[in-house]
C-alpha cells in the first residue's frame, strides 16, 4: 500500500484512478498540509515563549520555519523511543547530520532526510498524526 492510499480512501478518492502525476501532486499536497499542521502544533506549544519574547506573527513563522526539523527531532527524542544514533540509523544518515540539525547549524537538510524524520515522528506520535489526519480530511470534505 502506498503512503497516500489511506488518505485517498479517507477523502473519498479511488487511488487507482489517479495518474502518476496526480498521485505525486496529491502526495506533495498532503505532505505540505501535514507540515503546516505540525508547525501549528509547535506554535501552540511555544505560544507563551512567543508572547514573552514579544514576537510578531512573522517572527514566529520565521522561527518555526528555521527550526522546524529541529523541533521534530527534539519531539522524537522526548518520547524516549529513539536516541540520536537511532534517528540517524532510521534516516540512513550519519549521526553528525542529526546533531547539526539539532544545533541549528544545518537548517536546510535534504528533502529525503525531512521525509524520513517525519515518517519516524509519525511512528512515535501516532495519536498526534491521527488528530492531524482527521483535521485535514475534515477540511478537504468542507472544501469539496
Amino acid at each position: 500500500m502506498s503512503a497516500i492510499q489511506p488518505w485517498c480512501y479517507l477523502i473519498g478518492i479511488h487511488p487507482k484512478k489517479l495518474t502518476k502525476e496526480e498521485s505525486l501532486l496529491f502526495e506533495a499536497e498532503i505532505f505540505a498540509r501535514i507540515c503546516e499542521e505540525i508547525k501549528e502544533v509547535f506554535r501552540c506549544e511555544y505560544k507563551e515563549f512567543f508572547r514573552l519574547m514579544n514576537f510578531t506573527i512573522e517572527m514566529e513563522e520565521a522561527m518555526l520555519e528555521a527550526g522546524f526539523l529541529r523541533l521534530i527531532i527534539n519531539d522524537i527524542l522526548v518520547t524516549g523511543e529513539y536516541d540520536l544514533k537511532g534517528i540517524a540509523y532510521y534516516a540512513n544518515t550519519h549521526e553528525d547530520v542529526v546533531q547539526e540539525v539539532i544545533a541549528g547549524v544545518n537548517t536546510n537538510p535534504s528533502a529525503a532526510f525531512l521525509q524520513k524524520i517525519i515518517e519516524l515522528h509519525r511512528s512515535v506520535r501516532r495519536d498526534l498524526y491521527h488528530v492531524l489526519m482527521q483535521k485535514i480530511v475534515k477540511e478537504y470534505h468542507v472544501a469539496a
